[in-house]
């Protein structure tokens, strides 16, 4: 049914996405498909890293941890944006459709009253990207 999964990921808030990381990795072993991790970070220095490439390092360890403790093929995409704050929206949009993704399983929180002004990261990804988008809640 899916061949290609992509799962958004903070590498600062890996604990509070369990429930999205385990969903990803029972479609992907159920499914024989690629378990694709994208993390978005900036070309400035910051806590997960001096720079781009030490970032990558990271995310390329989280997957082949991830692959490890669940058993499915796994990669990375990192996405380098100026401000990431701004740019995540359309960036993962862009990351949907550069990796090839035909479904995208992501982390979300409990809608609150500022979601219906402004729409969450997974609901703008839901309403742009061609894939299909799984939003995990807790």
């Amino acid at each position: 049914m899916f061949k290609k999964i992509m799962i958004p990921v903070d590498l600062r808030h890996t604990p509070s996405m369990g429930k999205a990381l385990n969903i990803a990795a029972e479609l992907a072993k159920s499914n024989n498909a690629t378990v694709t991790y994208v993390g978005v970070t900036s070309p400035e220095p910051g806590e997960l890293g001096h720079n781009p490439a030490e970032y990558s390092e990271k995310l390329k360890q989280f997957a082949a941890a991830q692959a490890d403790a669940h058993g499915h093929s796994a990669q990375t995409h990192m996405i380098v944006a100026n401000d990431p704050a701004i740019d995540l929206d359309s960036q993962l949009t862009q990351a949907a459709e550069e990796t090839g993704a035909d479904l995208v399983v992501m982390a979300t929180h409990i809608p609150n009253v500022t979601d219906y002004v402004w729409s969450s990261h997974g609901g703008y990804l839901a309403n742009h990207a061609r894939a299909s988008v799984f939003l995990v809640r807790g």
